[in-house]
């Protein structure tokens, strides 16, 4: 027998739990699905376990898609001050960290456990197969049920971190519908060294300093951590998604110094102090051999050329390096590509062919910086499609 419902949603995620609470209230009848054993993984694990739920600066410049336009009706309806306010009406403590990021004071449990509250989940619980209803709608059917609905919503997220039970399942879902989807990739994530590279910075594994990072027009300035695989930290994970295979990036591990200046201002008082001495008062020490030739390490500041001073400043202003490529998704934070968003109303978050079936959050081609931007993301596309299921 078919139970009937309003309104399915496949996901029990940051958007899919959103679409679900705002759904209910008005009224609908809602069934949301859950795959795995647990619902809202992804929540617990940001922020390094304090979920860093949203952003004070929330703007279509912090997201990336084929269509950078999409993101801004959603972003404006439902904004970080609505969330926010969510946040404070259940007592919730928090705390703003750089860059206007709001993280949990205690645990991302408190997140969670807000969400799980306002709607109800059915977890452990499979989709098999999505068919049309001749008459409008949809029959989803499961392991062990088929349900009937009218509105369908796949908040079923990207790639990223299969262990927290990511799947193409809405990729699927969107070329069975004959929506296209935009290659995904991995976004938010580390780079791994070429092996001549990696062998040369292993010395440097738990450094972090902060620079800043280039690629493809686009520039941090943020930590970079050297990890035992290769090159991580904020400033790494933001500029990954601006980078393509093959590419160099360009690391200013001075951003605050004109290099030439303190050179010539320190040789004056400490004309025998060796180069190597005078950077490693500016940079960690170990990092120091990584940067400049042996041969020019040892030198007492008073002889070095106008020359050899402008090209040092120029090698720490402008560091190269190319990247033997990515993690992957084993560590990404969020998924680039998805679902085309001009397949999708930017109000409603409905498919333009197929009336009834809606995609929201990660699943769909809208990727946010580090800070907050995805789960931000996440609550203004499933409040949007909660309006209209």
């Amino acid at each position: 027998m078919k139970e009937r419902l309003d309104v399915i949603i496949i996901g029990a995620g940051a958007a899919g739990m959103m679409c679900a609470i705002e759904a209910g209230k008005r009224g609908r009848k809602v069934l949301l699905l859950e795959h795995s054993r647990k619902p809202g993984n992804k929540i617990l694990m940001a922020g390094g376990g304090r979920c860093n739920f949203t952003n004070i600066n929330i703007d279509a410049s912090n997201f990336i898609s084929h269509n950078p336009h999409f993101c801004k009706s959603a972003l404006s309806r439902y904004t970080q001050w609505d969330f926010i306010a969510m946040v404070n009406d259940h007592n919730i403590p928090y705390h703003e960290r750089d860059h206007g990021q709001l993280f949990c004071k205690n645990s991302s449990k408190d997140i969670l456990d807000m969400l799980r509250s306002k709607c109800e989940i059915h977890v452990k619980t499979s989709v098999t197969k999505i068919a049309t209803i001749t008459e409008g709608g949809f029959n989803v059917h499961g392991e062990n049920q088929i349900w009937k609905c009218e509105s369908l919503v796949i908040a079923t997220g990207g790639l990223s971190i299969p262990t927290s039970g990511a799947t193409p399942f809405g990729y699927q879902i969107a070329e069975q519908f004959d929506i296209k989807v935009w290659p995904p990739s991995a976004g938010l994530v580390p780079f791994t060294l070429k092996p001549e590279d990696k062998k040369r910075m292993a010395p440097l594994s738990g450094i972090s300093v902060e620079v800043t990072v280039s690629c493809n027009g686009q520039s941090f300035r943020e930590n970079i951590l050297f990890t035992h695989r290769g090159l991580s930290g904020p400033a790494i994970l933001q500029i990954s998604n601006y980078w393509n295979s093959g590419q160099n990036l360009c690391i200013n591990w001075l951003p605050d110094m004109e290099l030439d200046t303190t050179i010539i201002a320190t040789a004056k008082f400490h004309p025998k102090q060796q180069l190597k001495t005078l950077l490693a008062t500016l940079l960690p020490q170990r990092l120091v051999p990584l940067l400049i030739d042996e041969n020019i390490a040892e030198k007492p500041l008073n002889q070095l050329t106008n020359s050899q001073i402008k090209n040092l400043t120029l090698r720490l202003k402008s560091w190269q390096i190319t990247p033997a490529g990515t993690e992957g998704y084993r560590t990404a934070e969020v998924t680039q590509g998805g679902v085309d968003c001009d397949s999708l109303s930017s109000k409603t978050m409905e498919t333009k062919t197929q009336i009834g079936l809606y995609f929201i959050g990660e699943v769909v081609d809208v990727a946010g910086w580090l800070g907050g931007y995805n789960l931000q993301w996440a609550w203004s596309s499933g409040w949007c499609a909660g309006q209209y299921v």
